[in-house]
């Protein structure tokens, strides 16, 4: 949840840094960053249905920094999910089907 200035709390970045991917799939991770983002509708594209491209963009917000950072920290997703980063705070993401715990595909 953002506060009354618009950054994220500590208890939403830990959920961020510790979400489990393969228990709960990707799409609550991706809605709880778009929760914690400033200026979601302008930092944030996601597009595909099959495999999914997320696009993450800081806008040199230090909330959506700390935003990025939690989520550099969830290892799993980081590791299966990050495509690229350039200079400016732009991050690349490329989701594919992920089996969770009771083989149910999440994308």
């Amino acid at each position: 949840m953002l506060d009354e200035n618009h950054y994220p709390d500590e208890k939403s970045l830990k959920e961020i840094a510790e979400w489990d991917i393969l228990k709960h799939g990707v799409q609550g991770l991706l809605d709880l960053v778009e929760e914690n983002t400033n200026w979601p509708d302008r930092q944030i594209f996601i597009t595909g249905k099959k495999v999914i491209h997320f696009e993450y963009h800081t806008g040199g917000w230090s909330g959506n920094e700390d935003v990025i950072n939690a989520l550099r920290q969830n290892l799993l997703f980081w590791s299966v999910c990050w495509e690229k980063s350039t200079r400016g705070g732009h991050y690349y993401f490329k989701i594919k089907s992920i089996k969770v715990e009771n083989n149910i595909e999440l994308s």
